[in-house]
């Protein structure tokens, strides 16, 4: 059965941290980032903040339940990607890429010009998974202060600098 897309309410906060802490178990496939498996997650208050303030899309089951979503927020004229998470029995099915083309959809409606994300480099599942898309990633005289921020500040919470990059898919 294929879930169907649609805004994230209030009630769908609680369950957007177990969808998150069972997309990070496939980080347990790189020995290096492993410990990502068991990190803390976002959780129900900060979820209920950006439904409230940003833009966040959920994949739900007929039955209700919540197996993905995409948390984003415009910044200038661009829609920043903050989140993908796709419960682990729902990876391989397309549904990030729903999610994404969501994003974009609503992006290229609201007259924004480009979605952002920062990613992991060379893993399946992030930056070749997002240039397949169309996103390409940005050389680092490319960044603007924004992105660099946002890399720097992952960074500083124990994100590995040299495994991060800077996406950009222009509208």
């Amino acid at each position: 059965m294929t879930p169907s897309l649609r805004r994230a309410q209030f009630d769908d906060a609680s369950a957007l941290p177990a969808v998150e802490r069972s997309a990070a178990i496939l980080f347990r496939n790189d020995p290096e980032l492993a410990w990502l498996a068991d990190a803390p997650v976002t959780s129900v208050e900060q979820h209920l903040r950006a439904i409230e303030s940003a833009q966040v899309w959920v994949a739900e089951m007929a039955n209700g339940s919540i197996v993905g979503f995409l948390s984003a927020h415009a910044v200038d004229t661009e829609l920043h990607i903050q989140e993908v998470s796709v419960s682990s029995a729902f990876q391989g099915q397309g549904l990030g890429r729903r999610l994404l083309q969501t994003a974009l959809e609503y992006a290229r409606h609201s007259g924004l010009t480009a979605l952002t994300l920062t990613t992991f480099r060379e893993l399946p599942w992030n930056e070749p998974f997002y240039q397949r898309f169309g996103f390409e990633t940005l050389a680092f005289f490319d960044l603007d202060q924004r992105l660099q921020a946002v890399l720097e500040a992952e960074i500083a919470h124990g994100l590995p600098g040299a495994r991060r990059c800077a996406m950009r898919y222009c509208i």
